[in-house]
């Protein structure tokens, strides 16, 4: 017998949404949520465990919620996951936990990215937030540099062992990537806060505005201040162009530098923030993934007309999730396929007029395995656009690493570490997240910063 659809998650009505910058996605009820948590199979040996990076016990925290028992179901989660509530909202469930969920084989998978986002939830707002009993300080003292999901992975697994932990953040604002390049439709930052707000009552100790490899290097923090071992998650913050004329012109700006402005400095909540952010009648967006969706649909709000994609392959090779592209089609996004800029246009004045543009086709595979984009003959044309955003991706910041000895980098200038343990060529140093992989997903991440916390752990019993 054939178990009940998977439940769709209630969300904003596009014409509405498209002009505000609440959360588009509007969470399970309670009933709703019993409902979904009813489907799961329940295995023995569940497969959606192997999928989830952070080995969260996917069916001890459904069969919870399928008895009502919400909050213990929160608690249970954050026995090895300690940002629920923003994984439940930004992690590529459908790519990882519910890809191998079993039900999903011959119906649809269990929804347990809306279920994990409903329990935090749930826990924040009819719950006492728990914090765990924290074993007798051991003495040793650990930097974290970069408060995104890898760092305050590791800050809170270190922090649970008793160690004291320094988590060292370059912006004004923790979070990371969750903060400056998440929206606020996409991720409320009450809700950053109030993840950041546990690591902190787990006893971690937070500084903003401290720049490492600027204020103090890895070097001071082991010489001068006495810390036993680091933590690189600094991320990787180094905006990538095309390399096209006209990229210098006014007008054009990083993803980076857009959703910063946007998101971090909340140039969204005008005249409450004066932030400056230049936005145009018609927007064009370079690139396909979820930082693409994110900025296109950030433009949208900010009062754009028209937002283009323009994107060099097709619609099946877009590397971002399914559901945002859907609710950027929903919204009223326009999707240029198959189109490759050529170049830049601008006025006398120095500002973006419009972009040349290629016809593309697709030709055989390339290393990535999508099939490679082929300029058609003569197909050259012109889109009139008064501003640009570069969403390619981003690769690492130098800064950290020029300024550590001893630490090996790759020929892109990332942290090279052992994928096992974050152990980089430094002994004590240890490093995950973006600056070690390139740009990835949250959770990806915060796997990365529970195996190198356990690595850590290890190191400093071989120093008493």
């Amino acid at each position: 017998m054939p178990r009940p659809p998977r439940n769709d998650m209630p969300r904003q009505e596009p014409e509405i949404r498209a002009h505000n910058f609440l959360e588009v996605a509007m969470g399970y009820s309670e009933e709703t949520a019993v409902i979904e948590a009813s489907r799961c199979l329940l295995c023995k040996k569940p497969q959606c465990v192997t999928g989830c990076p952070v080995e969260v016990d996917i069916p001890g925290f459904i069969s919870l919620v399928k008895e009502g028992k919400f909050i213990e179901a929160a608690r249970h989660i954050k026995k090895t996951n300690a940002l629920p509530a923003v994984c439940g909202r930004v992690c590529p469930q459908e790519d990882q936990c519910e890809k191998l969920c079993v039900l999903g084989k011959k119906e649809e998978p269990v929804a347990i990215g809306r279920l994990e986002r409903f329990v935090a939830d749930y826990e924040s707002k009819f719950g006492e937030i728990k914090i765990p009993e924290i074993p007798p300080q051991t003495g040793f003292k650990i930097a974290v540099v970069g408060s995104g999901p890898s760092g305050l992975t590791v800050a809170g697994d270190l922090a649970q062992s008793g160690h004291e932990v320094h988590i060292f953040e370059a912006l004004h604002k923790p979070g990371g990537v969750l903060v400056y390049g998440i929206p606020e439709f996409r991720l409320p930052k009450t809700i950053v806060a109030r993840e950041v707000d546990y690591i902190q009552k787990l006893g971690v100790k937070l500084n903003t505005s401290f720049v490492i490899g600027k204020t103090l290097t890895v070097d001071e923090l082991f010489e001068e201040d006495g810390f036993h071992a680091v933590f690189l998650g600094n991320g990787a913050g180094l905006p990538y162009f095309l390399g096209v004329p006209g990229e210098n012109l006014n007008n054009v700006y990083s993803a980076n530098e857009f959703l910063t402005r946007s998101n971090l400095m909340k140039a969204y909540d005008f005249p409450n923030y004066d932030t400056p952010i230049k936005i145009g009648k018609k927007v064009a967006i370079f690139g396909g993934g979820n930082v693409a969706m994110d900025s296109a649909r950030t433009a949208l709000r900010l009062g754009a007309d028209e937002v283009y994609i323009v994107y060099r392959r097709s619609k099946q090779e877009l590397p971002a999730r399914a559901e945002e592209i859907e609710n950027a089609e929903e919204e009223g996004i326009i999707f240029k396929f198959l189109t490759n800029p050529l170049k830049i246009l601008g006025n006398d004045d120095g500002y973006v007029v419009g972009i040349q543009c290629q016809q593309m086709q697709l030709g055989e595979p390339d290393a990535s395995g999508r099939r490679r984009p082929m300029p058609v003959k003569d197909s050259e044309f012109i889109i009139d656009i008064d501003l640009v955003v570069v969403a390619i991706g981003q690769g690492a910041n130098p800064l950290v690493a020029s300024t550590t000895t001893n630490l090996e980098t790759n020929k892109w200038g990332y942290i090279v570490a052992d994928e096992e343990t974050g152990a980089t060529s430094r002994p004590g140093v240890y490093a995950g997240g973006d600056i070690v992989t390139g740009a990835a997903t949250v959770i990806l991440a915060m796997g990365a910063g529970r195996k190198a916390a356990k690595a850590i752990n290890n190191y400093l019993k071989t120093l008493k």
